[in-house]
């Protein structure tokens, strides 16, 4: 099948080019769609790079991706309540191909564009489990470090729409952006502790962090205690007795649930993502934009 494949780590520049790969098939309690949108996440280029290798060399060819939404082709042993034709978003892996194998899915509203409903499952499945492991309450504060972001602007939106009041960050273009969204915007960078205090006098609850650029004594310093800190970017938070999603612990991810949520707050218009797309043929395109650090919204990749 046609894919974005990658045969050795380097940046997404040097090594990922549209090639083939053998068609996945869906295992027990998994379903196979035929991919209509792809989502580009920061954790994309990261296994790229080789960054969660430990200095192993690739044996593989990989093909790279997580979200995907499409249309199921092949239904694995044990699944019910889902046919072929079917269309879904989800989690699974080698999504950035013709053919992706899911193991958490939700049917797409049908009014929600393809682009659209691919962007959404990693970003509202991490918020989801980030603030469900840090304890949030509807009424309390939250501080998100990076909001306008592929995960941050779904996860102010996310916020908002369970009753907390958000302040969040990022750069100056986009205090405009972030207050659309519904949070109070500050800009990040030098003195952003002493800015969060100013927006928040009395203080915030939850800090919750998705860019992993604020120095974690910056972040511990705006939290009541450290495990209210949260972070899916910073892994050398617990070291402070801070939280770090770190891709889920077994038992933290609720994959199926999460999914059922992504599709229930995209109809809703609780959470409006704003997307950019690229044709497979410039995935490289999506990835620099990525890797810079400046996107609006989320990027999404079109077969």
């Amino acid at each position: 099948m046609r894919a974005l494949v990658y045969e050795s780590y380097g940046s997404p520049a040097e090594v990922l080019h549209v090639g083939e790969a053998p068609e996945p098939h869906a295992g027990p309690g998994q379903v196979r769609v035929r991919v209509r949108a792809a989502g580009v996440n920061p954790v994309d280029w990261k296994l790229m790079g080789g960054a969660m290798a430990g200095g192993a060399p690739l044996e593989d060819p990989v093909v790279p991706g997580f979200d995907a939404a499409g249309t199921v082709d092949e239904v694995g042993e044990g699944v019910t309540g889902v046919a072929v034709g079917d269309e879904v978003l989800g989690l699974g892996s080698g999504a950035q191909a013709e053919l992706s194998v899911l193991w958490a899915w939700a049917p797409k509203p049908a009014e929600i564009d393809w682009s659209v409903a691919a962007a959404a499952p990693t970003a509202v499945e991490t918020t989801e489990r980030a603030l469900r492991l840090v304890g949030v309450e509807p009424g309390q504060i939250v501080f998100v470090d990076g909001g306008a972001g592929g995960v941050g602007a779904v996860a102010v939106q996310m916020a908002v729409a369970q009753g907390l009041t958000v302040v969040a960050s990022a750069s100056e273009a986009n205090q405009g952006y972030l207050r659309e969204l519904g949070a109070t915007p500050v800009v990040y960078g030098d003195g952003l502790v002493e800015r969060v205090r100013a927006a928040a006098p009395g203080g915030v609850d939850v800090v919750y962090d998705v860019a992993g650029k604020t120095p974690v004594e910056d972040l511990l310093a705006l939290a009541p205690q450290p495990g209210k800190v949260v972070s899916i970017a910073n892994f050398t938070l617990p070291q402070h007795g801070g939280i770090s999603t770190g891709g889920g612990q077994p038992g933290e991810r609720r994959g199926p649930e999460s999914m059922a949520l992504a599709a229930d707050l995209l109809r809703r218009n609780a959470v409006v993502i704003k997307v950019q797309t690229f044709p497979y043929e410039r995935a490289a395109e999506a990835y620099a934009t990525s890797t810079s650090g400046h996107v609006r919204g989320k990027l999404v990749l079109l077969p």
